[in-house]
């Protein structure tokens, strides 16, 4: 296990959770399925009790814990994709698999978790500041998936 590993809280579904975000996202993958050795608040012995799972190359562990907690916006995984097939490639898999559209290039996966498929561009049109910053913040405060065209667009004044 690494030092540093991100901790997802599931109902009872992790591994199905890992599997998607492995097929989903490159250098991603399922690394170990660990079985509960005994009963536990939620769940019996045998039951699926962790998965080890990379994403993007960021190792985590999903904790099949119940219901008790839920994910919610305050984090997320912000994914820089290159261009709108890339874009549009993460942000309809996570949408068509029972996820939910959000503003802003967020976009909420059928598990609860929050992500932001992120353009480079828009990104980058960020961190100039200014008057590119503020156009193309702007063009993107009105978008749910993030629209590549419009952000160079709106960069370009």
């Amino acid at each position: 296990m690494k030092k540093n590993t991100i901790c997802l809280w599931y109902n009872h579904d992790a591994e199905e959770a890992a599997r998607f975000y492995a097929q989903t996202f490159p250098d991603s993958s399922v690394d170990a399925v660990r079985k509960a050795p005994s009963d536990f608040p939620g769940g019996k012995a045998g039951n699926i009790l962790t998965v080890e799972f990379t994403v993007c190359g960021v190792p985590c562990i999903g904790i099949n814990g119940g219901d008790t907690f839920k994910h919610s916006e305050a984090f997320s995984f912000q994914i820089a994709t290159d261009d709108q097939e890339e874009t549009d490639r993460y942000w309809n898999a996570i949408v068509s698999n029972g996820g939910a559209e959000s503003q802003c290039g967020w976009c909420k996966d059928k598990w609860g978790l929050s992500w932001q498929i992120t353009p480079r561009v828009l990104i980058e049109a960020m961190a100039r500041g200014g008057d590119v910053a503020k156009r193309a913040f702007e063009a993107m405060i009105e978008m749910k998936k993030i629209d590549v065209a419009r952000i160079e667009a709106a960069v370009r004044g």
